[in-house]
């Protein structure tokens, strides 16, 4: 009988058993200690020869996967599903490798590049292994390899994309820490100056340093200046109310300041509510408020 790849595609044959079980005899041979230093060699030229941004850490990283791909495969790790807790081994160094590259600002594909380039020495050293067997086994050998390196690339793509998207997310949210600052313009007198667009995400974080903000400084008044704010709709206004409620709360009041023409008559278009919020069109106007509500009396000096 004679198979083919579609063969092997095509699902179960008989004795895919026992050859997978042969192919991880040979992967292991082909990574022991012994010759590991030689197919390290290898791999590192093949991936040069794919990608030259080669980390300087790369001998040492590709010596760390040889190490845990065999710790796996000896261990019993099935070649045929990554998923195989026994791959944690292994699954742990890729992961390890794909932070630490998105970490340092490479691209998915240039970690996934140097896994592939795993392929080659390995197929070299099967290929020695094989010299002799019949069409069958060398297809199989062929096809388990490919899928195993495969599956890793995959699972090194995937990690790198989670996190760089967790590396992401995290400078958003510092970024919309440092751009709402809470500033004290004088005793019992903060400020809170907003630039961008609000949405809920920067309402929720303005409100929470705000709030903690006032019970550290045992603050009465609070100055949201929304100068830098490019638009005011229902939303918008929506996100500043609810800032006041929670501000009052606090047994502490509010003053809304850099109310421009614009705004104001996009609010009056709106048919937005501000009765009760003290509002004023610059933060100097705002200040004087404030410093007004909380006795203080400010006087030129007169020379």
């Amino acid at each position: 009988m004679i198979y083919t790849l579609p063969d092997l595609l095509a699902g179960p044959i008989p004795h895919a058993e026992r050859f997978m079980t042969n192919l991880t005899t040979q992967i292991l041979d082909a990574l022991h200690d012994s010759k590991r230093e030689a197919l390290i060699r290898e791999w590192i030229d093949e991936a040069r020869t794919r990608n030259a941004g080669l980390p300087r850490s790369a001998a040492t990283d590709a010596a760390e996967l040889a190490s845990a791909m065999a710790r796996s495969l000896g261990e019993g790790a099935s070649i045929e599903s990554f998923s195989d807790p026994k791959w944690s081994a292994l699954q742990q160094v890729l992961a390890a490798l794909s932070r630490s590259g998105a970490a340092q600002g490479q691209g998915a594909g240039e970690t996934s590049l140097f896994v592939l380039a795993l392929k080659k020495p390995l197929l070299s050293a099967l290929h020695g292994q094989l010299q002799g067997s019949d069409s069958l086994q060398i297809m199989s050998a062929f096809w388990g390899l490919t899928t195993l390196v495969d599956n890793m690339a995959q699972f090194t793509a995937t990690t790198f994309q989670r996190a760089r998207e967790e590396i992401i997310t995290r400078q958003q949210e510092e970024l919309l820490e440092l751009s709402t600052p809470v500033v004290k313009l004088w005793d019992g007198v903060l400020a809170v100056p907003m630039i961008g667009t609000l949405d809920s995400n920067r309402t929720q974080i303005v409100m929470e340093t705000l709030l903690q903000s006032i019970v550290d400084t045992g603050s009465e008044l609070a100055i949201i200046d929304i100068t830098g704010v490019p638009t005011v709709d229902t939303l918008v206004a929506q996100h500043l109310l609810k800032t006041v409620t929670a501000i009052r709360l606090m047994g502490a009041d509010c003053i809304i300041s850099g109310i421009r023409p614009q705004i104001a008559q996009t609010i009056v278009h709106l048919g937005i509510d501000l009765q009760g919020v003290s509002t004023k069109a610059t933060l100097a106007d705002a200040l004087a408020l404030a410093l007004q509500r909380t006795g203080w009396r400010i006087a030129r000096q007169v020379a």
